[in-house]
């Protein structure tokens, strides 16, 4: 062993005495940048290569590799103990406060998701699902829209390459369960929708809906307005009434919207209610017999009604949101209110 192998074999034994000492991060950067650092030991005597004789060379090389070898495991083996917390019982203060760990909360929506959900099980609805991404035929064709509907202009809808499209509305959850089942059927369809909407404190292009659907022997505007009045009371207080809307959908016929009394004035008006003392909530009507022919049903036998209501509108009426892009924003500050 030549005099450059020695002192390699000597640094290397060094450094691991140094660092089987190293007790914090810190000390073990200090070490590598002391041994194997740009300016440190192990570089220096790289240097003395050039001297070493052509026929010595061979075995200085693989001590200098063994070396180097070594000095990596020892820092390696130094940095996980120091990481593991296995230092002297002398360098943990247990007199410091402990750290409160933040509990995380429900998010606005998923919160009146899940509240409108529990309302409508109790009164024997059950929960339907479907794909967010879903055919021109399930969102609008067999929903009895017609083909010159405005809703099915590339302004208003999200398209896909194959024909495919982001589902505008949670209905053709409400198709693909009648395709499949024979009545009766009493299911609600909460779920992510998509509209080509220009965002804004009451719009946004992603938002959420729950859709309710009740097929069954005689079933009549009266049933749907007192589900209805109930939901509103469950989710709104006792005092809440229900106000009724001629409208116009193409897959309901009689369609109507309805509102709530407003929460925020009791019904007397203000600035939120612009004057009117109700919010408007949702849509509704009996399901429109074509509606019925398309998933095989007959409409001399069956009826029933649907409604559909935006979660993120309840949302912002319940706990006080004047700007539904709040909601998606992912404020900590915001959130954390609720």
């Amino acid at each position: 062993m030549n005099e450059l192998q020695t002192d390699l074999m000597h640094l290397l034994d060094e450094a691991r005495h140094v660092l089987s000492e190293a007790a914090d991060e810190a000390a073990v950067e200090e070490c590598r940048i002391r041994f194997i650092g740009r300016k440190g030991s192990l570089p220096g005597l790289m240097k003395r290569m050039g001297s070493v004789a052509a026929d010595e060379r061979p075995a200085t090389g693989k001590t200098l590799n063994e070396v180097k070898q070594g000095l990596q495991a020892a820092l390696d083996e130094a940095t996980r103990r120091v990481a593991s917390g296995s230092v002297s019982a002398d360098a943990i203060d247990v007199t410091l406060p402990g750290r409160k760990r933040r509990v995380g909360g429900m998010h606005p929506v998923t919160r009146i998701m899940d509240e409108a959900v529990s309302i409508f099980r109790r009164l024997g609805f059950v929960v339907a699902d479907g794909p967010d991404l879903d055919t021109v035929y399930h969102n609008f064709d067999a929903l009895n829209t017609p083909a010159d509907h405005p809703s099915r202009d590339m302004q208003d809808t999200f398209y896909l390459a194959d024909g495919r499209l982001l589902r505008t509305q949670t209905s053709p959850v409400q198709i693909r369960v009648m395709e499949g089942r024979e009545p009766p059927i009493r299911i609600i369809c909460p779920g992510r929708c998509y509209r080509r909407d220009t965002p804004d404190a009451t719009h946004s292009m992603n938002f959420h809906q729950i859709e309710g659907l009740y097929i069954d022997h005689d079933v009549s505007m009266a049933d749907l307005k007192g589900v209805v009045a109930e939901f509103a009371r469950e989710m709104l207080g006792p005092g809440t009434d229900v106000r009724f809307r001629p409208h116009f959908f193409p897959f309901t016929e009689p369609s109507i919207e309805f509102d709530f009394t407003c929460v925020v004035c009791k019904g007397k008006g203000c600035r939120v209610c612009k004057g009117s003392g109700w919010i408007e909530i949702a849509g509704a009507g009996m399901v429109d017999p074509n509606v019925l022919r398309n998933v095989g049903y007959d409409p001399e036998e069956w009826s029933g009604y649907a409604f559909g209501m935006g979660i993120e509108r309840i949302a912002m009426i319940c706990l006080g949101i004047n700007d539904i892009r709040l909601i998606y924003e992912n404020d900590m500050r915001f959130l954390a209110q609720f």
